[in-house]
């Protein structure tokens, strides 16, 4: 809500209202002895209007907090609200007329009737105040929206105390502010601006808030009853505080008093006051959740602290995390996020099907659309939740089970994103294959995979991976009789390691960690920041085999970089961004470019079709490949990866077609190096029945051909 006006004349001691109000300044001190001069804070008879003239007449352009509400790719459907103040400004036309009606009655019965100021109410109260009587406000309307402006455009500490101390000078500063203000607005305009800015108790900001947290409903339907309720609160709204044993008491009786006013203003008749006084007050509040601990539905959770995690990075919204977050929290701001319901929902229906919440590992899905980079979907085997009690489950399983009697591991952790991650085993060898291919190497490359690999990478001696009685690195493949002649697809196809290492023996370790690093990987964990850089890489043979740590936001992200034939988009939540005033923000937009050519992708995703049990349509895959259910489940064209790690500590699958990449990790996230054993039979139907129930009802695509 931006409120301010522009000065005009200074002097507005020219018309009537001036006149009395210098009067005003001269002839309290002659109201009674008890009164000196010395309250008017220097304001003495002789200077009074010379100092009057310097106090200032134009507002601070400022805007009030507002909440920023947060919706699904839909643009529909609200994921959660965050806020420093719950506030929403309405226009007046979308507020009951008996708000209207009723703070008038409430706060200054006299509101349509002045210029801004009630003098006769202010010297009253300024004389009574000084000579020790009884306090009285005599703050009209007008000067109390100045009072909540003053203190909202402060920017000192000093300011917010000098706009609600209770003295002269505040009273008479506020007198100008507001008899130059009615000069500019009409009273329709002070009293839409009012009831949006005023406190309203138990975290209720503005007419729309308060309406929402006592009766849940919006400003336009509140009937007089409820509109006498909440506008007698501005006044002291923990004193009339209807959910608490003291202030209830209270609250009924101020009801009575505004209904009252509402009467003698004309407002309702005497029939229609008795019939509000019989309805119930509500004893009760609706407090309205803040942030992603509160989102409507607790699935939502990942995505939505990606989303702010994401916000708090973009120097966009400030140059410090602080400034951020406050600009999210008071922006008024509405975010079309990238979620996709669907998606979303799929994927915690078939990670249910696979493992339950009370399980330590955590079975994590995330899902991209290629070509945009947008998130369509984050889930996981857990309730995102603050409380963190029960995460600790030992690996012993009758204790974990008496551990968990009734409970679940909850987290709040970005567990699917922002984390250094977990290996995700042969899902890597994609980058060797793409650097072969932007070499000139074809799929048609044969190379004679050993039981064992000898390459020239240097290992410590004592090393499981060392080729015997040597210090070279010698890894083998998961079974023996994986050894064989292979070209890219058949070796792709069946994961065969010592086909794999010694291509990326040939194209150049160094070269296959920059392909990761042009695809998104981001080498997050010290160790492997380490050995990605320039020279180190060199001797990281077993890079091709998914040592390093990743998410499977990364990794479904990089995948996607194919099926966009080649163009990887940083990954975004992001559709839309609108401010208060419906301005487009030019904030959040993919910043997307060409990695590798369109043919070289076009050729990766043909080989990447044959572990999936997709056809290639330039080669042979020589077999069904390590996820071949994956193409008959989804019923559309497909490609992707498995990947295990040294003892199956983790398992993984990425699965894409055309329009969405999904990846799943299996995972111990408090201990990815976990001595348990992961299992596909758990990650693989989860991931190719997540991209299932997506495409349902979905064209088929045929990917394009190389």
């Amino acid at each position: 809500m931006k409120s301010w006006f522009r000065p005009r004349d200074h002097n507005i001691f020219a018309n009537s209202a001036g006149l009395l109000l210098c009067g005003l300044l001269t002839g309290v001190v002659l109201a009674g002895a008890a009164f000196p001069a010395a309250a008017l804070s220097g304001l003495t008879v002789k200077a009074g209007q010379s100092a009057y003239d310097a106090l200032p007449s134009r507002l601070t352009d400022f805007s009030s907090p507002q909440i920023t509400r947060i919706y699904a790719s839909d643009g529909k459907t609200q994921i959660a609200v965050m806020y420093d103040e719950f506030r929403s400004d309405v226009p007046l036309a979308q507020i009951s007329v008996n708000v209207q009606n009723a703070i008038v009655a409430a706060e200054d019965r006299n509101f349509y009737h002045h210029n801004g100021v009630d003098l006769k109410g202010t010297l009253r109260a300024l004389v009574s105040d000084s000579s020790g009587g009884s306090k009285q406000g005599a703050s009209t309307l007008t000067m109390q929206y100045i009072r909540l402006s003053l203190e909202y455009s402060a920017t000192d500490p000093k300011d917010v105390v000098a706009a609600s101390q209770d003295t002269p000078k505040r009273k008479i500063t506020e007198m100008k502010y507001a008899l130059q203000l009615e000069k500019q607005l009409s009273k329709k305009q002070i009293l839409e601006r009012y009831l949006n800015i005023a406190p309203f108790g138990n975290g209720a900001y503005g007419i729309y808030a308060a309406s929402q947290i006592y009766f849940n409903k919006n400003p336009k339907d509140l009937d007089v009853a409820e509109a006498a309720l909440l506008t007698g609160l501005v006044k002291a709204p923990t004193s009339f505080n209807p959910a608490t044993a003291t202030g209830y008491p209270q609250a009924v009786d101020r009801r009575k008093y505004v209904l009252d006013g509402m009467v003698t203003t004309g407002a309702i008749t005497p029939a229609q006051e008795q019939a509000a006084l019989k309805e119930k007050i509500p004893r009760t509040v609706k407090k309205v959740g803040n942030g992603c601990t509160s989102v409507s539905k607790n699935q939502w959770g990942f995505f939505c602290d990606y989303f702010t995690r994401w916000w708090l990075k973009q120097e966009a919204f400030g140059s410090t995390t602080y400034d951020r977050q406050r600009r999210l929290n008071d922006g008024g701001y509405r975010i079309v996020t990238s979620m996709d319901l669907d998606a979303t929902a799929a994927a915690y229906k078939r990670i249910d099907q696979q493992i339950s919440k009370k399980n330590k590992d955590a079975l994590m899905l995330a899902a991209v659309q290629p070509g945009t980079g947008q998130v369509l979907a984050l889930a996981a085997n857990r309730t995102y939740s603050l409380d963190e009690s029960n995460n600790h489950i030992s690996s012993d399983p009758k204790k974990a089970a008496k551990h968990l009697k009734g409970t679940y591991p909850n987290t709040t952790n970005p567990i699917i994103s922002d984390v250094d991650g977990y290996q995700a085993g042969s899902t890597f060898k994609m980058f060797t294959m793409v650097t072969a291919l932007k070499q000139g190497i074809p799929l048609t490359k044969t190379i004679k995979a050993e039981k064992l690999a000898k390459t020239h990478y240097i290992v410590q001696s004592n090393s499981p991976a060392a080729c015997p009685g040597t210090h070279f690195y010698c890894p083998g493949n998961a079974g023996e009789s994986e050894a064989g002649t292979y070209n890219m697809w058949s070796a792709f196809g069946h994961s065969v390691n010592t086909y794999f290492v010694p291509l990326e023996e040939q194209v150049g370790a160094q070269n296959v960690v920059q392909t990761a690093r042009d695809f998104g990987i981001q080498f997050r964990s010290s160790g492997d920041a380490l050995l990605a850089e320039p020279g180190n890489a060199e001797q990281w043979g077993a890079f091709t085999l998914g040592v390093s740590e990743s998410t499977p936001l990364d990794l479904a992200n990089a995948y996607a970089t194919l099926a966009a034939d080649g163009q990887y988009c940083t990954p975004t939540p992001i559709n839309q961004i609108l401010d208060q005033d419906g301005g487009k923000i030019d904030v959040g937009a993919s910043s997307c470019k060409q990695v590798v050519t369109t043919e070289v992708a076009r050729q990766a995703v043909d080989a990447a079709r044959c572990p999936v049990g997709d056809a290639a349509q330039t080669g042979s895959c020589g077999g069904g490949g390590t996820a071949p259910q994956s193409r008959g489940v989804v019923g559309h064209p497909v490609f992707g990866k498995t990947g295990t790690t040294d003892s199956s500590k983790t398992a993984a699958l990425i699965l894409g077609t055309t329009t969405i990449v999904v990846a799943g990790y299996l995972a111990d996230t408090d201990w990815p190096q976990t001595t348990q054993h992961m299992d596909h039979g758990t990650v693989n139907p989860a991931v190719w029945n997540t991209v299932a129930d997506y495409m349902r009802d979905k064209p088929s695509v045929q990917f394009p051909r190389p």
